[in-house]
């Protein structure tokens, strides 16, 4: 009988174990939403409709990219920050259980907080305390992990956070505003006034929780053209054979680029920059029109950070 149990045991540990770790390649392999193959190579967009309960957000880790998404359509798009390369930000499904105005800063058992002088693991930060890094709002995404008001616009486009994501203040009170109005959640445009105004914690449960898929995916055929996006956890994503993969599900026949060429459009990607190529000009295989641009067009960021307290750097 003892045998029987643990070889029972055994065999269950065998089968999660085995779960786990397809769950972490899956996450690993997870491709950004905003590809052709996920979209049809067309993102339809749509204006928020209210009642509508059907959201869903999704990140891009390298590009620096948070989606709103209703019934598959594009609400809005916002730049953001993410977590340092030693904190990095969770790769995987998440789900964001509430939005919360002047929010309390609970720090979370991590090193980074134990070794922070004047913090506690586990103590509850007012928002009026100024130790409280968080700002103006927070989305919980669970274990302590956080999308909240970015510093400055310095943040976005950078690895900045202890696994957060950061946003800048107007763009996260519009995130914050959409789900209610989408959720119909139960707070009032007279209390999220009167919440941007003082430190009252004002907060709305978001129930059932809306998804939120975060991917690293550094080469994304979006559109009909090819972004390449630099590697900033150095995760060795950007690779020949991950490339060519891309290009032959993306319908490029590469048998006819090189790999010193492909090796050279990867180099282009790197530190802020990202590269761009049409589909089209790599099936007639003129690469002239690649183009290196800014990761994150910081002239496109319309939202203002002024009202932002200064404060110590947040998760």
């Amino acid at each position: 009988m003892k045998k029987y149990i643990f070889t029972t045991i055994l065999f269950l540990f065998g089968i999660f174990g085995t779960v786990s770790a397809q769950s972490r390649n899956e996450n690993a392999n997870r491709q950004s939403a905003r590809s052709d193959k996920l979209t049809g190579g067309t993102i339809e967009k749509t204006v928020l409709q209210t009642g509508d309960a059907d959201l869903k957000i999704t990140v891009n880790v390298p590009a620096f990219q948070l989606t709103l998404w209703q019934n598959g359509k594009e609400v809005k798009t916002y730049w953001v920050g993410v977590g340092m390369k030693d904190y990095p930000i969770y790769i995987g499904l998440r789900r964001a259980s509430a939005v919360i105005w002047n929010p309390t800063w609970i720090p979370p058992n991590s090193e980074w907080v134990t070794g922070h002088k004047g913090v506690k693991v586990g103590e509850v930060i007012k928002p009026t305390d100024p130790r409280n890094p968080i700002g103006k709002m927070k989305i919980p995404l669970g274990d302590g992990f956080l999308i909240h008001q970015a510093k400055g616009l310095n943040d976005l486009g950078n690895l900045v956070s202890h696994g957060c994501v950061r946003m800048m203040k107007a763009d996260l009170y519009d995130l914050g505003e959409k789900i209610v109005a989408a959720r119909s959640l139960p707070v009032s445009a007279k209390q999220i006034a009167v919440a941007k105004l003082n430190l009252k914690t004002l907060t709305a449960d978001v129930t059932p929780p809306v998804p939120v898929e975060i991917t690293y995916d550094t080469q994304v055929v979006e559109a009909g053209r090819l972004h390449i996006y630099p590697d900033v956890y150095d995760r060795q994503t950007n690779t020949v054979a991950n490339l060519r993969a891309e290009l032959e599900s993306s319908g490029v026949d590469s048998s006819g680029l090189k790999d010193k060429t492909l090796e050279q459009m990867m180099a282009r990607a790197t530190a802020k920059k990202q590269l761009v190529v049409s589909v089209k000009s790599l099936k007639s295989g003129v690469l002239t029109t690649a183009q290196s641009l800014p990761v994150v067009m910081r002239g496109s960021a319309k939202s203002t950070n002024r009202a932002a307290p200064k404060r110590r750097a947040a998760r």
